[in-house]
């Protein structure tokens, strides 16, 4: 677990297990993934579309959406500890240094511990991201993908759904993979009452009685989002990642749309890749760990 989602996507990356820990990646050949980072000019219709479920997703959370001169500051003033729904989305290409965009953070997040700068348009951040990591800045480039193939009808047995509590374990083991020196206090409270909101739904994968892997899912309308992916870190390495992907992708059953976020530098997009899905926009992430 993670103080952000991809998050729901610091949305952590997602942890699985598409790679064993004896297969090195330079051995993998991936799946094309249309230069992966980049959507094709036919999908601009579709990342419009990702940048509105991402911003929904603050809208039903966040009781403090306020525009700014280049994007939105949404903050969640009952949630102060969960970073996804308390940022500086910086929307358009600001023309702004880091000296500007720290210090407009600062002012916009002051009561909070951590700072977070969501850019939307990748290509106008990445010249800044160096500057922001010299600072102690954490980034991340987020990839946004569609499912875009046949759904499975048929899931796991070994995956089934559970009440959100039942993979507590599980969520404080990725936190403390993530995040070791992190103080947790009240974000776990305030996750579950997220995802409450969000009318969420978790499947877990068991072996032994245990839950060793598992997915959260959420839907609105027609859209739904798959926005965690954990396989406990002793069991990664023979397709639990899969098949609890493709068991959270069959779960969405008639949802028109699917969406899943991956760190864009990680392995896990390739994962996402053979199970259908493709890539239609790319964000970039700053985040000031609290002090």
């Amino acid at each position: 677990m993670h103080f952000s989602d991809a998050e729901e996507t610091l949305r952590a990356s997602q942890k699985d297990d598409n790679l064993g820990p004896d297969r090195a990646a330079s051995n993998v050949v991936w799946p094309t993934l249309r230069d992966v980072t980049i959507a094709d000019p036919a999908d601009l219709e579709a990342a419009a579309r990702a940048r509105a479920w991402h911003h929904a997703a603050h809208a039903a959370v966040c009781d403090v959406i306020e525009p700014w001169a280049h994007g939105t500051v949404a903050r969640a003033t009952r949630y102060p500890s969960y970073w996804d729904y308390n940022v500086v989305r910086v929307e358009d290409d600001p023309g702004w240094g880091v000296d500007e965009l720290e210090s407009f953070a600062d002012e916009a997040l002051a009561e909070l511990a951590h700072r977070r700068v969501d850019f939307e348009l990748a290509a106008a951040a990445e010249p800044l991201r160096a500057g922001f990591e010299d600072r102690g800045w954490l980034a991340m480039r987020l990839l946004w993908m569609r499912h875009q193939a046949t759904r499975p009808t048929i899931a796991d047995a070994l995956v089934r759904e559970v009440p959100y509590g039942a993979v507590n374990d599980l969520r404080v083991a990725w936190h403390r993979e993530d995040f070791p020196d992190q103080d947790a206090t009240g974000y776990f409270s305030q996750a579950r009452e997220v995802a409450e909101i969000r009318h969420a739904r978790v499947l877990a994968m068991y072996e032994g009685g245990v839950p060793v892997a598992f997915t959260q899912l959420v839907r609105e309308g027609a859209s739904s989002e798959i926005t965690h992916v954990y396989v406990h870190p002793e069991r990664r390495g023979a397709g639990r990642g899969t098949a609890i992907t493709r068991a959270a992708i069959a779960a969405t059953g008639d949802a028109q749309e699917l969406w899943i976020c991956a760190d864009d530098e990680d392995r896990p997009k390739h994962l996402y890749a053979r199970l259908g899905f493709r890539p239609v926009w790319t964000s970039l992430q700053v985040t000031r760990l609290p002090r």
